[in-house]
């Protein structure tokens, strides 16, 4: 073996993939924990008739915008990363990948580098621990508008 073996490399590049994706999850978790509390507290400060229908269908609407508005900044946020390390060219393709990664869509049209390509995976994993969370929220909301029925 000499030191230009690529294979010495290899697990160091690893744990730079590791290192980039769980910084990038972090943020994700980041939005999207401020996020959800704003909206918790936004929520508070309401106040819905309990047994008007159209004002809840009309909650529903919002909060629903405000966490797609959220899922969006998170897949700006890795697609900037792709963008900026050159890993897809361009910002407009670089969103298309990430949202179709976080979404696990996967077309398969657009893919990482090899060097990139774990990085890719930690984004479909975060994006269904991030879709689960605003699942987990729409869940609690709905079970609140329930109880006060």
């Amino acid at each position: 073996m000499t030191h230009n073996d690529p294979s010495l490399n290899q697990p160091v590049e690893m744990v730079l993939q590791l290192a980039i994706g769980f910084g990038l999850m972090a943020a994700c978790v980041v939005i999207h924990a401020v996020g959800v509390m704003s909206a918790v507290r936004w929520l508070r400060r309401r106040q819905v008739p309990p047994r008007q229908f159209w004002p809840w269908v009309w909650l529903f609407i919002l909060v629903a915008g405000w966490v797609i508005a959220l899922h969006v900044v998170e897949i700006i946020t890795w697609a900037l990363v792709y963008s900026w390390a050159e890993a897809i060219p361009g910002i407009q393709q670089a969103s298309y990948f990430s949202a179709v990664t976080y979404t696990t869509t996967g077309y398969g049209d657009l893919v990482l580098p090899q060097d990139w390509r774990l990085v890719g995976a930690i984004e479909a994993l975060t994006g269904i621990l991030m879709c689960g969370l605003s699942t987990g929220f729409f869940f609690a909301l709905l079970s609140k508008v329930l109880r006060d029925q």
